[in-house]
């Protein structure tokens, strides 16, 4: 399977005795010597950059856990114990909270680059899958971390997502008392949240592996969205580069940058991305004047509050189902929508052509996508008056109708430009044929 190589032969006595029981220095050697499409742009370095996300949360949350206490009369506290007290525990927390902040940030990069070259097309649909239950783990770990350190923010904002799941009819209100651990976030909840959030990143761990493992199964995708030539070895030299020492020191140059920019926001502004009311301990009898989430949760908070009670698909809806879906739970199924619509891109778009650098019409839509997203992260962090519900109900149409409406549309009416024949002819358009 994949793209055909020269693979790893143990050379010493000890070498083979090894790889014979445990073949762990092949392993590493075909996935280091990968054939990689030789035409890849730096759109392609956020891989690199979210494999040191998950291992700096999973190193620095190791760490702060054994100086955590996860009790509602304690959290708080413990949390400024980290701070003033442990030697070099505000450095820790700060490289969390903003890692966290990174890991999006680069994730939302990741994906979208993989919308516009069309990385989810066949055969790269199990890998864009695996992708999207990465993606939806990140946002429950990140929820779940946002809990712990017991401010106003994290004990309301806590309180309103679980509320969501009251909204399903019938089943509702059992599912949110088993994830409360009780009818109310107390000390269960707190618990329950700890414990999952030490968890998961193992989790995403092991998925991010299968991630790679699929994708190195099916070749890398490339910016022309043109198949590796595999029928000699000699096609395959002349489409790749081996992935090291290539496309290593590429991704660990862009990482260096990357970090340059992280580390300048930890040590220069480690709050900004914080809000202010969660530095207060959180208290059941004083409801913040906003409750707002993360930033990277923003765009589908902004698509679960534009679904009110006097939408007209809202109300639609609630009398063909005779009232059993009403906004509260028409908006959750929208904001997890919104999510799935993603995952079913491989079966939306129907475009014979993978890439959208081919694409003039789809460029068009997509880069409309991308100002959707961003203002709906916008709408999401404003208040629920005035012009702000027209807007974020204007941006989840537009999230919806892409699509579900464009996307398959795109693919008939559409006329693309030429692709090249060839990754090398790709290659040597732009930067001239090697003598």
């Amino acid at each position: 399977m994949g793209i055909p190589h020269d693979h790893y032969e143990p050379k010493t006595g000890a070498e083979k005795w090894l790889h014979k029981r445990l073949p762990i220095v092949g392993l590493l050697y075909d996935t280091l010597m990968i054939p990689t499409p030789k035409n890849l742009n730096w759109w392609w370095i956020w891989g690199i950059v979210l494999a040191f996300c998950l291992a700096l949360q999973i190193v620095t949350g190791i760490v702060l856990v054994m100086h955590y206490t996860p009790h509602v009369d304690l959290a708080f506290a413990s949390v400024e114990h980290i701070m003033r007290d442990v030697n070099g525990g505000y450095f820790l927390r700060y490289l969390h909270a903003n890692g966290a902040s990174m890991f999006f940030f680069a994730v939302y990069l990741h994906i979208f680059r993989g919308l516009y070259y069309g990385s989810y097309k066949a055969p790269r649909e199990v890998t864009w899958i695996v992708g999207m239950i990465i993606y939806l783990m990140m946002m429950g770990t990140a929820f779940m971390g946002y809990v712990l350190p017991w401010g106003q923010m994290s004990f309301w904002g806590a309180t309103v997502i679980t509320g969501l799941f009251g909204a399903i009819p019938g089943v509702g209100p059992a599912i949110q008392d088993w994830l409360l651990g009780g009818p109310a976030v107390d000390n269960a909840t707190l618990n329950r949240f700890f414990s999952l959030h030490y968890l998961l990143p193992f989790v995403i761990a092991g998925l991010v592996i299968v991630h790679i493992w699929a994708f190195h199964t099916t070749g890398n995708n490339n910016p022309t969205g043109v198949d590796v030539r595999t029928s000699s070895k000699e096609d395959v030299k002349k489409d790749t580069l081996p992935f090291w020492p290539y496309f290593v020191i590429k991704d660990l140059f862009a990482l260096a940058v990357v970090l340059l920019i992280f580390f300048a926001v930890v040590g220069f502004m480690p709050n900004y991305l914080g809000h202010p009311d969660n530095y207060i301990e959180a208290n059941p009898l004083a409801t913040p004047a906003h409750i707002v989430p993360e930033w990277y949760f923003l765009p589908f908070y902004a698509i679960l509050r534009a679904f009110t009670a006097d939408v007209w698909a809202v109300i639609l809806v609630n009398k063909l189902t005779f009232g059993i879906v009403d906004a509260k739970f028409f908006g959750v199924i929208a904001m997890f929508g919104a999510i799935i619509a993603m995952a079913l891109a491989p079966w939306l778009d129907t475009s014979k052509v993978r890439s959208g650098q081919f694409r003039p019409m789809f460029k068009w839509w997509f880069w409309l996508l991308a100002v959707d997203f961003v203002v709906l992260m916008w709408v999401g962090a404003m208040p629920t008056d005035g012009i702000y519900p027209y807007i974020s109900l204007l941006g989840a149409t537009y999230w919806f109708a892409y699509f579900f409406v464009i996307l398959p549309l795109l693919g008939v009416i559409e006329k693309p430009l030429p692709v090249p024949a060839t990754i090398e002819d790709d290659f040597n358009a732009h930067y001239g044929k090697a003598e």
